[in-house]
């Protein structure tokens, strides 16, 4: 940040805002350079005075759209505090970075005290976002990890089915 940005008269002091930014990567990229591109904005971020909260790899998934002659990406998510300003530098690092097709960032909260914001990123997870899910296609056709048919639910998972279409017991039978 070559320049200080000047704070808004709402704004209290020692107070900063939070906000969540999702990025697009390009789907051929290695577990490297998403690893690189977060450790950039992790830096970025420390830089301008923010704290990274939570950082999650939601793996490759379809576009809705072509964006930038691509079908798929990889889909990062962030949600950090900071001060204003420091989403534009965050942003402008992404634009400058090749393998980013897309960005969005959200201002979630305005004033918020960052003493009641715990971190949740530890280096394990912050490793782990380097890595991508399972592609949304192998999770579709069932190749991504799929349990073995007939295998009972655990106690309290969430049941596809029975949200669907309601709690179904037993199929029922006409006598004859």
């Amino acid at each position: 940040m070559a320049e200080k940005r000047r704070v808004s008269c709402r704004d209290i002091p020692g107070r900063t805002r939070e906000y969540e930014t999702i990025f697009i990567l390009k789907p051929d990229v290695t577990n490297e350079v998403i690893g690189a591109v977060n450790s950039k904005i992790r830096e970025v971020l420390q830089a301008g005075g923010g704290t990274l909260l939570k950082i999650e790899n939601w793996g490759r998934r379809k576009l809705a759209y072509e964006v930038k002659k691509q079908l798929k990406g990889i889909y990062v998510f962030m949600r950090y505090l900071g001060p204003p300003g420091l989403v534009e530098e965050i942003e402008r690092n992404l634009r400058l970075t090749d393998n980013v097709i897309r960005h969005y960032s959200v201002k979630m909260e305005e004033n918020v005290d960052p003493a009641t914001r715990t971190s949740e990123v530890t280096d394990e997870l912050f490793a782990n976002a380097a890595v991508p899910g399972p592609d949304e296609e192998a999770i579709a056709t069932g190749q991504a990890g799929a349990r073995p048919f007939g295998e009972e639910d655990e106690e309290g998972a969430f049941d596809f089915e029975e949200a669907v279409f309601g709690k179904v017991d037993e199929p029922v039978r006409r006598r004859e």
